[in-house]
């Protein structure tokens, strides 16, 4: 399969898609010759912004408005919308069938049975989607700003569902973090110092070593985290903003309240400069960046990751290179284990004989994992990789995981 041979270099098509008439059939055709254009550029691929946005309800009725905003809720009348799979079999057959091409379509809101019609093998739309549920944990009554506590098992649960549900027709893509949520570290791991490099380490792990193909945003691979100006004033993203004015300006969250969910859920923690060096502003620009650079910068850069061999950066490429070597983690049936565990994701990758066991501690504790009655049959064949230094001596049916561990071993039948 295209999408895990090689790294797809790709196009995003962003506000022409969306803000654009697409019942216009000479504006689609337009598109389509823009797309025939970057292909023949050389380009592998399109990243698509919130494709599923782009049939419109032809009556353009408004929308509900709810509490906490100024406008009323449009997705009902846009969002998966009549003519959405009419126009991606349309693009297919004007463009994608004609080259070797990947496709990633942003399908906000969509299920796994929706994401089945992009993505099924015989419906000729998309190659896969990005989903949203994972990202979405934690959302309260005014969205994103309402922080609320999450738990490992509705991660597991969300996780599993999309594994399971793509299984046999479509295909999954595996992500954290992008330029519009906040840092993976800081989010799912622990961005403590102590742990920083370690649990960035470990959700490395739990997500490639899932079935589907993974995406890494820019600044992943080095573990940078959630910035936290301390002014309303240092932020440029305008949902940030928008939601400052909705509901802190309004009264219905305090200010302190207010900073709080910014520093942790704005977009603009994934948008300060990259941090390529410890000099002035991180060695993006010897100009004036448009937003302040993340104040760990001389701690946390490229520079510094290439020269510390036991870096986020370098067990990144071991991630890379054990997809590319090993077809298990491509093609293995995926199954989750320990599902009601609250501090332990743990799953298997099987393909033929194959049994590859993965074990992901997320937490700064030290809980034990037990390996379930039903592979009491297997015993250790090698470990394959961790983010700590390998104990040949623990055993592979129980033993105690360090803080945010993570351990891909392989299993032979005895």
């Amino acid at each position: 399969m295209a999408v895990n041979s090689r790294t797809a270099y790709t196009v995003n098509l962003r506000s022409l898609w969306v803000s654009s008439n697409r019942e216009n059939p000479h504006l689609r055709d337009e598109v389509y010759e823009m797309m025939l254009w970057w292909l023949d550029k050389g380009v592998d691929g399109f990243r698509m912004d919130v494709i599923n946005f782009l049939s419109k309800v032809p009556e353009l009725p408004d929308g509900e408005v709810v509490e906490g905003y100024s406008y009323g809720n449009g997705f009902p009348y846009f969002m998966n919308g009549p003519q959405i799979h009419t126009y991606l079999r349309e693009m297919h057959d004007h463009v994608l069938s004609k080259h070797e091409v990947v496709t990633v379509g942003e399908t906000l809101g969509a299920t796994v049975d929706e994401a089945k019609l992009y993505t099924g093998k015989e419906r000729h739309e998309l190659d896969m989607v990005f989903q949203f549920d994972h990202v979405t944990l934690g959302y309260g009554k005014y969205g994103r700003w309402s922080v609320e506590d999450w738990k490992l098992t509705e991660l597991k649960e969300i996780f599993s569902r999309w594994q399971y549900g793509l299984e046999e027709d479509g295909w999954n893509s595996l992500y954290w973090n992008n330029h519009d949520q906040p840092r993976a570290v800081s989010t799912f791991g622990n961005d403590n110092e102590e742990y920083r490099v370690v649990s960035a380490k470990m959700l490395g792990v739990c997500l490639h070593l899932q079935k589907g193909s993974p995406f890494i945003y820019q600044g992943e691979e080095l573990g940078m985290t959630n910035v936290q100006f301390p002014e309303i004033g240092s932020y440029k993203d305008i949902e940030t903003m928008n939601g400052y004015r909705d509901y802190c300006s309004s009264g219905l969250i305090p200010h302190d309240e207010m900073m709080k969910a910014i520093h942790k859920r704005s977009r603009d923690n994934a948008r300060t400069p990259m941090q390529w060096n410890s000099s002035l502003h991180g060695g993006f620009t010897t100009g004036e960046p448009w937003i302040k650079l993340n104040p760990n910068y001389p701690v946390i850069n490229a520079e510094q990751s290439l020269a510390d061999p036991d870096s986020v950066f370098y067990f990144y490429k071991k991630l890379i290179k054990l997809r590319k070597e090993n077809e298990i983690v491509v093609y293995g049936k995926f199954d989750e284990i320990l599902e009601e565990n609250e501090e332990i994701f743990a799953y298997t990758r099987t393909l033929k004989e194959k049994v590859w066991l993965v074990v992901c501690n997320f937490t700064a504790g030290t809980p034990v994992f037990i390996l379930p009655e039903r592979y009491a049959a297997y015993s250790l064949e090698e470990w394959v990789l961790g983010n700590y230094q390998e104990d040949l001596n623990r055993s592979i049916h129980e033993f105690e995981l360090k803080p945010y561990e993570a351990a891909v071993i392989s299993l032979k039948a005895r």
